[in-house]
C-alpha cells in the first residue's frame, strides 16, 4: 500500500510519513496535559499549522496565546509546563475536529468537506472519551456543522455566541472575544 492510499485518522488527509510523525508529536504533547475530568472542551475546526500556535507545544503565540487569555491564564514569569498544568487544573481541554493542520496541497475550500467527514468520529470521541461538562465552539468554520453539533450530539451543553461559534481570530476588544470571556467566567466554578 502506498502512502497515497493511506489517510490520517485524525484529519482524513493523505498520510505521508512526515504527516504521521507530526501528528504523533502533537498527540504526545496533548495527552500529557489532558485533564482527568474535562470541565470545558474548547473545540476548534482545524489544528493550527505552526507548532507555536498549537497550545500544547508550549510556545504560546497566535491562537495558543488567545486560548490562554480566554481561559484567564497568564504566561508571564511562568514556564510552559506551569502554564499548561494550570490550564489542565482548570479543567480545560483543547481539541479540533481536524486534529492536523491542512496540508499545503489541501485548499481551504476542502476544509468544509474534511470537517464534515471527520465530524462523526469527533462527536463519538467527545461523547465516549472526553465527556466534558460543557463545550465551547470557537471557529466560524464550524458554523455549517452546528446542526449536527447540538448538546444532544455532544452529550453536554454547548456555549455559542448568539447561535454561532465564537470567533477567536478578532482582537481582544472585539465583542465576540469579550462575550466568550464572559461566558466562560459565568460557567467557571469559584476558587
Amino acid at each position: 500500500m502506498t502512502t497515497q492510499n493511506l489517510l490520517c485518522d485524525g484529519c482524513a488527509q493523505a498520510a505521508s510519513p512526515e504527516h504521521i510523525a507530526r501528528r504523533l508529536q502533537r498527540l504526545e504533547w496533548t495527552t500529557r496535559y489532558r485533564p482527568v475530568h474535562i470541565a470545558t472542551l474548547l473545540l476548534g475546526a482545524v489544528s493550527p499549522r505552526n507548532d507555536a500556535d498549537f497550545l500544547y507545544s508550549g510556545k504560546f503565540s497566535g491562537e495558543a496565546c488567545r486560548i490562554l487569555e480566554v481561559a484567564g491564564i497568564a504566561t508571564e514569569e511562568k514556564t510552559s509546563e506551569a502554564v499548561l498544568a494550570e490550564f489542565q487544573r482548570g479543567g480545560f481541554f483543547l481539541a479540533y475536529v481536524l486534529e492536523c493542520p491542512l496540508d499545503d496541497s489541501a485548499q481551504e475550500s476542502e476544509a468544509g468537506k474534511l470537517l464534515a467527514q471527520r465530524l462523526g468520529p469527533t462527536l463519538a470521541r467527545i461523547r465516549r472519551s472526553l465527556r466534558p461538562k460543557k463545550a465551547v465552539l470557537f471557529d466560524k468554520r464550524l458554523g455549517p456543522l452546528l446542526e449536527r453539533m447540538s448538546s444532544a450530539e455532544l452529550g453536554c451543553p454547548v456555549l455559542l455566541d448568539a447561535g454561532k461559534p465564537f470567533a477567536l481570530d478578532g482582537s481582544r476588544s472585539d465583542d465576540g472575544w469579550v462575550r466568550l470571556c464572559a461566558a466562560l467566567s459565568r460557567t467557571m466554578p469559584a476558587v
